[in-house]
């Protein structure tokens, strides 16, 4: 019974390893993505869209417990390629953020809305938005603060 245990493994390796034998990612049909930073470097004729926010900062001031208030944070689009923003996350689940579905040509510009809801909170806060694009670099962050009293 050992025995057996033992040719099925020693069988399943060898058939995993000359499965591998020779082939490259284009054989097994990958489609490597190619990012212009690498590691060889930038490379700097590659049109790359570039996310600019005025500000990545706001502070609500002082909310009453319960109030929901939004801002919505000015970004252009400075680089030379289309923008697209492919998602949004934030740190808390008061806090959520609502942004251009489509793409922004280079020039244009647009909101992330960010709305933060202050139920069941109190005192300072501090909330980081993650906004994820296909820019240099892909991740930008928006915080908010706001002191809620009761």
């Amino acid at each position: 019974m050992m025995g057996s245990k033992y040719i099925v493994y020693a069988a399943t390796l060898m058939l995993a390893l000359s499965g591998c034998k020779g082939k490259t990612n284009q054989d097994a049909g990958v489609d490597l993505i190619r990012n212009p930073r690498s590691a060889q470097g930038y490379n700097s004729e590659e049109k790359m869209p570039v996310l600019t926010f005025d500000s990545d900062m706001h502070d609500f001031g002082r909310l009453s417990a319960g109030e929901s208030i939004s801002y919505s944070f000015h970004f252009r689009n400075t680089g030379s390629a289309d923008l697209v923003i492919s998602s949004t996350s934030a740190t808390c689940g008061c806090t959520v953020a609502d942004y251009p579905k489509g793409r922004i040509a280079p020039g244009g510009e647009g909101y992330v809305t960010v709305t933060f809801k202050s139920a069941g909170k109190a005192g300072q806060q501090f909330q980081e938005v993650t906004v994820v694009s296909n820019a240099q670099p892909a991740v930008s962050r928006l915080k908010i603060m706001a002191q809620v009293g009761r």
